[in-house]
């Protein structure tokens, strides 16, 4: 979805279709409901955002009072869905680095994929601090390097609470992808490594020769209640049921391919070496 009003759109076929289905009229459900037949169309057609009260009349009337809370979830979700990278971070890179610190505090479960680069949880100071600044240099907003460095480092104190589950899932190109210098990636590398056996987290990296069976952006799930999407232009928020668990079921998929252990190391060291050789620059 590339706005609110395309979010708003979806939800009225999904009730436009929750009505035919049950055989009534747009005149039929506004009478039911108590309302002016042109609130049907408009809710449909995404000229107007309908309520908590709309929904279930709709669910009510058509019979499918088990679509309700998935649909209840949609209508929650569309004006935070969708947010585009210059609002969140508009003021600067600290605060988008605390909404991740909030949302991972409340999780007991955080189950995170990243097909190009080092999930944040797991990087260095000196890695994030080259992955940030580009940030900051692609969507042109205020620096605040340091501070958002900071925080990210904060957010890594939530690895050792006890409460906490943690499975992250590292395409193997993640591991040659240049963030920084050689320097910088030798000390990340070096840093993942040394995590692996950790005590709550399990590290898996995903072969590139793996088959393809999921084609997926990176993704962060949030137990089973939220999953955070990083686009390029923009960062989604999935609530809906249904949505979350099709992102379940990749990560199972995914996590199936991983290796672990001993051989999640072995994919490091070769990686590590492969630095190493590299002439200086």
């Amino acid at each position: 979805m590339s706005s609110v009003h395309d979010a708003r759109e979806a939800l009225g076929v999904r009730l436009r279709e929750l009505r035919r289905t049950a055989g009534l009229t747009n005149r039929k459900l506004a009478q039911l409901s108590g309302w002016h037949e042109s609130k049907v169309s408009k809710i449909e057609f995404g000229r107007i955002k309908p309520s908590d009260d709309d929904i279930r009349a709709y669910c009510e009337h058509a019979n499918a009072s088990d679509q309700l809370p998935d649909l209840l979830a949609t209508l929650h979700n569309i004006e935070v869905a969708y947010l585009e990278w210059r609002k969140i971070l508009g003021t600067g890179l600290k605060r988008r680095q605390q909404k991740s610190l909030k949302l991972e505090a409340e999780a007991t479960h955080i189950r995170d994929y990243q097909p190009q680069i080092i999930p944040g949880l797991l990087q260095t100071a000196e890695y994030a601090e080259a992955k940030l600044r580009r940030g900051i240099q692609f969507h042109q907003v205020p620096d605040d390097v340091d501070e958002a460095v900071s925080k990210r480092m904060e957010r890594q104190r939530i690895l050792y609470q006890r409460d906490h589950l943690f499975h992250f899932l590292i395409a193997e190109q993640a591991l040659y992808t240049t963030v920084g210098t050689d320097a910088v990636m030798i000390g990340q590398l070096d840093r993942l490594a040394s995590i692996l056996g950790m005590p709550r987290v399990t590290i898996g990296i995903v072969p590139a020769t793996a088959e393809a069976l999921v084609v997926s952006t990176n993704f962060a799930m949030f137990d089973n209640r939220l999953v955070m999407v990083e686009g390029t232009a923009a960062e989604l928020t999935i609530t809906q049921p249904r949505e979350i668990a099709t992102y379940g079921r990749a990560f199972k998929t995914l996590a199936g391919q991983s290796v672990i252990g001993e051989a999640a190391r072995k994919l490091i060291r070769a990686a590590l070496d492969k630095r190493r050789r590299r002439p200086p620059e």
